[in-house]
């Protein structure tokens, strides 16, 4: 079980960076729109088949965000 809520966690991010999710599309290439999709549907970020391997080994997944030192 993935036991972020990605969706929050993206819209978090985008505030605590001052920016919003259009703005992020653009740095990264893609459509709002795309980035939209993505953020509501929590499984094509992270992989389906990798989550059902970890649980099948035991495991939860809990991802870790750590801001990068420049």
């Amino acid at each position: 079980m993935l036991k972020n809520n990605i969706e929050v966690d993206v819209k978090v991010k985008c505030i605590e960076a001052e920016t919003t999710q259009a703005k992020l599309a653009r740095d990264v290439g893609t459509t709002p729109s795309y980035v939209n999709r993505l953020v509501k549907k929590n499984e094509n970020i992270v992989n389906k088949t990798f989550i059902r391997m970890l649980e099948s080994l035991g495991y939860d997944i809990e991802l870790t965000y750590v801001k990068r030192k420049e």
